[in-house]
């Protein structure tokens, strides 16, 4: 090759970057935060926030999208993150079914594993309750009347943590539940109607009426403030020590600097004032966790999960 075609390509080879154009630095267009479960709840509540202060932060429109789709999937929310691009625009705020259980029962759209966490932000104050007139008032007395009579279940969808949990604490208690089903919404209209006998919901869903409905068990590690009487289900039964969170996840191949722009806001408004505000009216525990330790929080959380399923099975 003579020096003319060396310095032919090299002049062509400088024109291209000069003509390409520079990568936009992120974000510079409106960011989804999608939530899979109707307005109103805990995780709704605290990824508005979030959204609020991202649009602040970097001056582009964030929105929370809600994308309610039943609990036991197909998680039409989660798709939507899913199938989205790699790039950070797509969030999803995710309970570990999610991330964690999506790709395992037959969700084409979410196999084989999608997500990768941002970080864990919120631990649901779950419960277990029923109305005030139920004729038992603590699970080892519904456990007795269970064994005689049928008692309807009410959830957010069966491969949900809470949802395991209470089955598996009915299987090691000896009694079954006599029918249950899932819902989008669990609160005191679903007790009121007779829709369901029990039901597994937050704390915060039933906050109106708590003063007529009794609290049985709290799905916690540890008990609720406005609820402090209420056992946990690690008191009642080691086995099942396992809690309900919420977190930030994309897809796996999001870029890590749009992970920490991500991260950053959150970080900082879970632990704002008005975050901590809604942790202390509702028992919720709202707090940061980063990408290692949630990531080993799931790991752990995995462990438990089958220990759950072992018992189910």
């Amino acid at each position: 090759m003579n020096t003319k075609s060396i310095l032919a390509g090299a002049l062509a080879v400088t024109a291209s970057m000069v003509a390409a154009p520079a990568m936009a630095e992120y974000p510079e267009k409106p960011v989804s935060f999608i939530v899979p479960w109707p307005p109103g709840d805990l995780e709704d509540v605290l990824t508005r926030m979030i959204a609020e202060d991202f649009q602040a932060e970097y001056g582009v429109s964030a929105a929370v999208v809600n994308k309610p789709g039943g609990g036991g999937g197909p998680f039409p929310g989660a798709i939507d993150v899913a199938t989205a691009p790699a790039d950070g625009y797509t969030i999803g705020s995710f309970v570990p079914a999610v991330p964690v259980i999506g790709h395992e029962i037959g969700i084409d759209e979410l196999a084989p594993a999608k997500f990768d966490p941002i970080g864990i932000f919120l631990t649901y104050p779950f419960v277990v309750a029923t109305s005030g007139n139920a004729p038992y008032s603590s699970m080892e007395e519904l456990a007795a009347y269970a064994k005689e009579n049928d008692v309807a279940l009410g959830h957010f969808g069966d491969v949900l943590t809470p949802t395991q949990v209470t089955k598996a604490y009915a299987k090691n208690a000896g009694f079954e539940w006599g029918s249950d089903a899932a819902f989008d919404a669990l609160d005191c209209n679903t007790l009121a109607s007779g829709d369901a006998d029990v039901i597994n919901t937050t704390l915060q869903l039933i906050l109106p009426c708590l003063d007529d409905v009794k609290v049985l068990m709290a799905v916690t590690d540890e008990r609720i403030s406005l609820v402090p009487d209420t056992p946990t289900i690690g008191e009642l039964d080691s086995q099942l020590n396992i809690a309900l969170w919420n977190g930030l996840f994309v897809t796996k191949d999001t870029p890590a600097d749009v992970r920490e722009k991500i991260a950053a806001v959150a970080a900082k408004t879970v632990m704002s004032e008005r975050a901590q505000a809604v942790a202390k009216e509702t028992g919720a525990l709202v707090y940061w966790m980063d990408a290692e330790a949630s990531a080993a929080r799931i790991a752990g959380d995995q462990a438990t999960g089958a220990v759950i399923s072992g018992i189910l099975e």
